[in-house]
């Protein structure tokens, strides 16, 4: 089963990881001033990660595939790592759609 892992930044921000149930990160959340949003960003990934048009499958100026996971109003919730092949990418997004709904939430603050 996979988990949210909440930190918070040098700077006082907070960030949350979805990490897969091997450990792995499959997606990094966006910087908050509070932990309130945070929280908010978490509920926002379980909500959203169910829908596949939330999923947005780019490529970057190096040629690596990756993904956004927007919220329904278009902002970026969480971005992945860069992979290897546009199927690396698709497991990606098919591990966050299976961890991320029931993922339990850890602290590390």
């Amino acid at each position: 089963m996979g988990s949210f892992l909440i930190s918070k930044r040098a700077n006082g921000e907070f960030q949350f990881v979805l990490k897969a149930g091997n450990g792995q990160v499959i997606l990094v959340s966006e910087a908050y001033t509070t932990r309130a949003a945070c929280d908010n960003g978490v509920e926002s990934v379980k909500k959203n990660s169910q829908d596949d048009n939330r999923f947005d499958r780019l490529e970057s100026k190096g040629g690596k595939p990756y993904f956004n996971l927007k919220a329904a109003n278009g902002q970026n919730i969480g971005t992945s790592e860069m992979y290897e092949s546009v199927a690396a990418r698709e497991n990606g997004v098919e591990s966050v759609k299976k961890n991320a709904p029931d993922a339990d939430v850890k602290e590390d603050l």
